[in-house]
């Protein structure tokens, strides 16, 4: 069965003066402020979208990865996954997402670690939706 999530950005004034809120309708788990400054400059206490791209991404990721890793016989004792999501506005907007991997998983090779993560860097759900952009990967064991 399919299952659409919801979110919800009311936004208030101009691009550059503007504020706007996010809201997590689908979870009802949290609303986030967004202004221009958020996703241009950087602002404590404020998101952007590519942060919440970025949160997408790497909880995406942990997920497919950690499925991967049990169905190869390898279950993942843990998994701790930061997704970078760039944005340029100079240049095309959304440029790319590093995911930067650490994990412990008794028992697994250094080459099959390697290979079972790249596999879930191409196939998360999340990756095949950022397919315009370069998705890099830097994973280690913990």
């Amino acid at each position: 069965m399919a299952l659409t999530s919801e979110a919800t950005t009311l936004w208030r004034g101009e691009l550059a003066t503007g504020t706007g809120t996010i809201s997590l309708d689908s979870s009802e788990a949290a609303e986030f402020p967004v202004t221009w400054t958020s996703r241009s400059e950087g602002e404590t206490g404020r998101t952007n979208p590519e942060e919440l791209i970025a949160a997408a991404h790497s909880s995406c990721y942990a997920m497919a990865f950690s499925n991967i890793l049990a169905k190869a016989g390898t279950p993942p004792e843990s998994i701790q996954v930061t997704s970078a999501v760039t944005f340029d506005p100079a240049n095309g907007g959304i440029t790319g997402s590093h995911l930067l991997v650490s994990a412990v998983i008794p028992g697994i090779s250094e080459d099959d670690f390697h290979e079972r993560a790249e596999e879930a860097k191409a196939n998360c759900p999340v990756s095949r939706a950022l397919a315009g952009i370069e998705i890099t990967l830097e994973a280690s064991l913990a």
